[in-house]
């Protein structure tokens, strides 16, 4: 058994491991409210960006798209892999970078290249794969303006045919304990199917439907990519704050073990001693 000294540095050490835990969970939740009021706000705007898309769409040719509907022979793929730039969040990250991995075998005999957005992610795909270009600062400023700079690369890099598919990876935010990993095709952009009939009432557009649309597509995309790094952001302090919860729990539950397991030795101790006491004194009488 360890002696008490040992304890006593291992009982303090949990207990200020703890109080660490303890105050990244309330700084994560805090974050978590501001970061699941945005995205909750923005998904009714999307998902009405696309059912207008969608109305249009329906109503014109296939290849009303233009560029951004273009199908090739797939041969060059583009992975954009949204993680964080922090640990401390339980599998948040590495259940993207397993995702990542997971494509690049999908599509093996192609080349495929990866596009990060995050730190974490970025330094361990760099060790595997081929990292383009890692635009991890667009966390510090988190607004649809530095978002749209990257969609706008992206988007060129597949006009220009350097690419032939682009997808998104990331982290969809459904709770503080639950985020699903979503790939989503980014580029081309999927022939849209609903089962909503297509509008049928008598509006005059103007100008025509295929210039409402063509201005649509890139608002669309540039919608869809904030929103998948909005979605990745609430994700992670949700996962942080249930990771620094469960820390926290398990450091108590080994304080409390430890602290047990100091008093049974220090009880042991004393009773050695008094014993030893009694011994002494018997002793002297004898």
């Amino acid at each position: 058994m360890a002696n008490l000294k040992e304890i006593r540095n291992r009982i303090t050490s949990v207990s200020s491991t703890m109080q660490i835990t303890s105050a990244m969970k309330m700084v994560s939740a805090a974050k978590l409210k501001k970061a699941q009021d945005a995205i909750t706000a923005m998904r009714p705007y999307a998902e009405k960006l696309t059912e207008l898309l969608q109305n249009l769409s329906a109503t014109l040719d296939g290849d009303a798209g233009g560029e951004y509907t273009t199908q090739r022979e797939v041969k060059k793929v583009l992975v954009v892999a949204i993680t964080s730039n922090r640990g401390l969040c339980g599998a948040f990250n590495s259940n993207v970078i397993k995702e990542v991995k997971n494509r690049a075998e999908y599509y093996t005999g192609k080349q495929v290249d990866v596009f990060a957005i995050g730190k974490k992610g970025n330094d361990i795909l760099t060790k595997t794969l081929s990292v383009v270009d890692n635009q991890s600062q667009v966390f510090d400023h988190l607004t649809f303006d530095n978002v749209t700079v990257i969609a706008e690369t992206l988007t060129q890099k597949f006009v220009t045919g350097e690419y032939d598919k682009i997808e998104l990876v990331y982290n969809q935010f459904k709770n503080a304990a639950t985020q699903i990993v979503q790939v989503e095709q980014f580029l081309p952009l999927a022939a849209i199917k609903t089962d909503k009939p297509a509008s049928t009432g008598d509006y005059i557009f103007e100008p025509s439907k295929e210039e409402i649309v063509l201005t649509l597509i890139p608002k669309s995309l540039k919608t869809q990519l904030y929103k998948g790094i909005r979605d990745s952001f609430a994700s992670e302090h949700g996962a942080r704050m249930t990771a620094m919860h469960k820390a926290t729990d398990n450091a108590t539950e080994l304080r409390d073990q430890l602290k047990l397991t100091y008093n049974k030795a220090r009880q042991a101790a004393i009773t050695n001693e008094i014993l030893e006491i009694v011994g002494g004194a018997e002793a002297l009488k004898g």
